[in-house]
């Protein structure tokens, strides 16, 4: 197995170099310790979500929360082209950190909420910053369980305006939608570098006024394949259907 890998505080491994003696302590050194129970001589990895990783061994353990890592590699991770977006529509209760965690795993770049006009769920005040803070606080797990180095981006939620001027912006734009017209995905043609735009609709579906708007920002409607999925499985398997595609999975 690969070694578990532990997040650190953005910046924290500047300078940090093979030989190195890096300290980790806080919450991620009581996990190391105390539920990982690593021990010295094992292997361990950090990282700072943001595309930098140090490997190494352990050197030592102190107490219940600390550990010393004695850096043996350090890897930095470039932007990956083409950058993958999903727009994911609400889904009902935790449906939606199943949907934030099998994207994370599977490797998408950036997760937006999105308020759909059909969507049971609705995301307001403290209601809506609690299950904001789950979704990331569920991408930074599955990223340090699939062993990311470059963590996604979890968005504040959209409006279907705000959804619309990000997909104006992309390389690629892309509704998910099941009706017979729909173009298929599999066959789109697709840009090696920019945004890959992918807009994940509520179990009711997007709208007319939705595709409309989309539609005048540049996104057509595709469908993945004879089947219909529900929003929480749509992005995982588009996006691994792009990631083979565009080479990101070579």
């Amino acid at each position: 197995m690969t070694a578990p890998v532990f997040l650190v505080e953005e910046d924290a491994l500047t300078g940090v170099f093979p030989g190195t003696v890096f300290p980790l302590d806080g919450p991620e050194g009581r996990h190391a310790v105390s539920v990982r129970r690593l021990r010295v001589g094992e292997e361990i990895g950090l990282t700072d979500g943001q595309g930098t990783g140090v490997f190494g061994t352990v050197a030592a353990v102190e107490g219940k929360d600390r550990l010393d890592v004695a850096v043996t590699s350090v890897r930095s991770e470039p932007q990956p082209e083409p950058r993958i977006t999903v727009v994911q529509a609400l889904p009902k209760g935790d449906r939606g950190e199943v949907a934030v965690e099998t994207m994370t795993e599977t490797g998408v770049d950036a997760i937006v909420p999105w308020s759909a006009s059909r969507c049971i769920t609705q995301w307001k005040g403290d209601r809506g910053l609690k299950s904001l803070g789950k979704w990331r606080a569920t991408a930074r797990e599955a990223g340090k369980q699939s062993r990311r180095l470059r963590f996604p981006d979890v968005a504040e939620p959209m409006t279907t305006r705000q959804v619309a001027g990000l997909l104006s912006g992309a390389a690629f734009a892309a509704v998910l939608h099941e009706e017979g017209h729909s173009a298929a995905l599999a066959t789109a043609e697709l840009p090696a570098t920019g945004d890959i735009v992918l807009v994940v609709g509520p179990e009711g579906g997007v709208s007319p006024e939705e595709l409309a708007a989309f539609a005048e920002a540049g996104a057509r409607p595709y469908r993945l394949g004879a089947s219909v999925l529900r929003t929480s499985t749509a992005g995982t398997a588009a996006a691994a259907l792009l990631l083979g595609r565009t080479g990101r999975w070579s």
